[in-house]
């Protein structure tokens, strides 16, 4: 997203409201602590020959005087703003699990979008970053941090019914430039068939309508919400199974094992491996473990995949 001009003071709030609201507060009575340390004048007489030492100090003590009370309020003004986006995120979040997500995809803004968006993906464990912005689409809209990895997501909107290739390569043009394992690209609408084929082998993921409606039902299943009502219901003992039930339940078992179905975000290995069923993966060549696909992100062939050992760091073995 591309911001609009800001003032200072803005430009503050904005930062702050980026972090969780609590660590708003805590820097809020740090930088308090700090601008009133600064405020206080030198003590002790003026020597000659310190008129400079002394006039700045002095400038910076009025100066401070004032911060020690505005840069504080600044950082609650932005503590504010980040929970209340934190109770909108949660409300629409759980408005679009409840009703049809299909319409109530349709009908929302372009900036409701990119926080049911980031909620979904907080709700799978990411730290979210979001990028905001005076206009809607374009660029980065959200950066997703995980087990020390980085991805980069764009959110289309409804707006954006059918999303094209070029949208697709922009982002994993950005992804090479900023050495992020991975990347997104969320719609309520569809992808075109180039932009389907361009992320085959590489570490982009495209999530369309109908698979963000899924996600979205699938983690507002787990809020506090949904479960307040199961943690009322008493549970009973249940029978022994007998030798017929276990044989039936480890053929079903066996039977789910098998099925290849769209996994989430967060079911991936955080390395965005691309692993299908039809690829078994090889052993590490160093310490015999399973290996992942991973994306070069520096070198000559930056952007091209290539199988890693699933214990990297710890163990650094290619393929």
């Amino acid at each position: 997203m591309a911001r609009g001009g800001r003032s200072g003071a803005g430009s503050v709030i904005d930062g702050v409201a980026l972090l969780p609201w609590w660590a708003g507060i805590g820097l809020a009575l740090a930088t308090h602590v700090l601008f009133d340390r600064l405020a206080t004048p030198p003590a002790g007489p003026m020597q000659a020959g310190q008129m400079g030492v002394f006039a700045q100090h002095a400038l910076v003590a009025g100066v401070a005087g004032v911060a020690r009370w505005g840069v504080p309020s600044l950082c609650l003004l932005g503590a504010l703003v980040s929970f209340l986006r934190r109770r909108k995120r949660r409300a629409l979040l759980g408005s679009v699990t409840r009703s049809d997500a299909a319409l109530a995809l349709e009908g929302m803004s372009w900036r409701d979008f990119e926080l049911l968006v980031g909620e979904s993906f907080r709700r799978q464990g990411y730290q979210v970053v979001e990028q905001g912005g005076a206009r809607a689409d374009g660029g980065v809209d959200l950066i997703l941090r995980k087990d020390h990895e980085t991805f980069l997501v764009q959110c289309k909107h409804w707006k954006a019914f059918k999303v094209g290739v070029g949208v697709v390569r922009e982002l994993f043009g950005v992804m090479a430039a900023r050495g992020a394992t991975g990347g997104f690209v969320v719609t309520s609408g569809s992808f075109t068939a180039e932009a389907k084929a361009f992320v085959d082998g590489r570490n982009v993921t495209l999530v369309d309508g109908p698979a963000l409606a899924r996600r979205i039902r699938e983690v507002g299943a787990r809020t506090p919400e949904s479960t307040t009502g199961m943690a009322r219901v008493k549970t009973t003992p249940t029978a022994e199974p007998t030798q017929d039930t276990r044989a039936t339940m480890s053929t079903a078992k066996a039977t789910a094992t098998t099925t290849t179905t769209m996994a989430a975000p967060h079911e991936r290995p955080a390395a965005m491996a691309t692993t299908t069923a039809a690829e078994t993966p090889p052993t590490c060549p160093t310490c015999q473990s399973a290996m992942v696909r991973r994306m070069a992100r520096t070198g000559p062939r930056a952007g091209a995949s290539f199988w890693g050992c699933s214990r990297f760091p710890s163990c650094r073995g290619t393929r």
